[in-house]
């Protein structure tokens, strides 16, 4: 199991809507025809530590490139997806299904790595349904006629993934359960804790920073289920804004030398252990392509989920 610690909190989808302030933040990027590369990521938990956590990989992009980076701390995914078809933002790390949103509704982007902590794996994670210790369910086929946790419906582990899953076992969530929109991974888990649900979806290391923080007590909740493994995060770049040879530039660099051992050969860590990348990553970034996302675009098929009405 992937175990990237990081707390994916909701990224709702709803375009437009919280653009407008991160449209007007945007003072410069590739597309304003100045040397400066606009980078976009959206928060998690809590937005204060976003920008230092990307602070190294915005600092190996300035070294490698030769230009400035600017960072944005957006509000959300639409303020990202909108920024980007506006030329407004360069390079972006999404959410896998944000991306399918962003790629398929015709913005020319490209992912071009996601993290890992095992340079020997894929970049992947899971969704989980986690029961409390003792439940009488055993399985995705014991949730009929329960009071389940789901995060958000633009959430892909928290929503869109278990409702496939859900699906694959004949069960209509609308019509045999009582879902919940919990609002956040945590926020999922911690009402199962508190026993406001019977059962609830979260990505695969959201227990652990719960049980870290003493939020949850260790082995108090436990999963019954496990979802195929899907392609972590991507950062995205942006072929409308950015020049062919600029673009090429960030994929590489992001490709080859946005890692740990990398960045501290190089210099722009100054050990392996003081390496601060995002969401705690402890390896770094593996390419990835466009196809690795396609596993989204088959649920939205297959659940025809109203957040997918954009994809395709």
């Amino acid at each position: 199991m992937t175990s990237l610690l990081r707390s994916k909190a909701v990224r709702t989808i709803t375009a437009g809507l919280l653009a407008l302030p991160l449209l007007a933040a945007c003072g410069s990027s590739g597309g304003s025809g100045d040397d400066t590369i606009t980078f976009a990521a959206v928060p998690a938990e809590s937005s204060s530590t976003l920008e230092s956590s990307f602070e190294n990989v915005t600092k190996l992009l300035e070294e490698e490139t030769g230009q400035k980076v600017e960072f944005q701390n957006a509000s959300d995914y639409a303020a990202v997806i909108e920024g980007m078809r506006a030329g407004q933002i360069d390079a972006a790390s999404f959410g896998p299904f944000a991306y399918v949103i962003a790629k398929d509704s015709g913005i020319d982007i490209e992912p071009a790595a996601a993290p890992t902590n095992d340079k020997a794996k894929d970049p992947a994670y899971t969704s989980l349904a986690y029961v409390k210790k003792g439940s009488d369910i055993t399985g995705l086929k014991d949730l009929k006629g329960k009071k389940v946790c789901f995060v958000d419906k633009a959430s892909t582990s928290g929503y869109l993934v278990p409702m496939k899953g859900l699906q694959d076992e004949g069960i209509d969530m609308d019509k045999d359960l009582e879902p919940v929109l919990s609002g956040g991974h945590d926020a999922s888990l911690l009402s199962l804790n508190s026993g406001d649900c019977d059962a609830a979806f979260a990505h695969d290391a959201m227990l652990t920073t719960l049980e870290k923080s003493g939020q949850v007590e260790k082995g108090s909740l436990e999963p019954v289920w496990e979802s195929d493994p899907i392609t972590e995060d991507p950062i995205a770049v942006n072929n409308d804004s950015l020049d062919a040879d600029t673009a090429a530039k960030i994929t590489n660099i992001l490709r080859e030398k946005a890692n740990v051992p990398a960045m501290v050969e190089a210099g722009t860590c100054d050990s392996e252990d003081d390496c601060v990348l995002p969401e705690e990553i402890t390896y770094g970034y593996k390419e990835v392509s466009d196809a690795d996302f396609d596993a989204i675009r088959d649920i939205c098929d297959a659940t025809q989920a109203d957040a997918c009405k954009n994809v395709g």
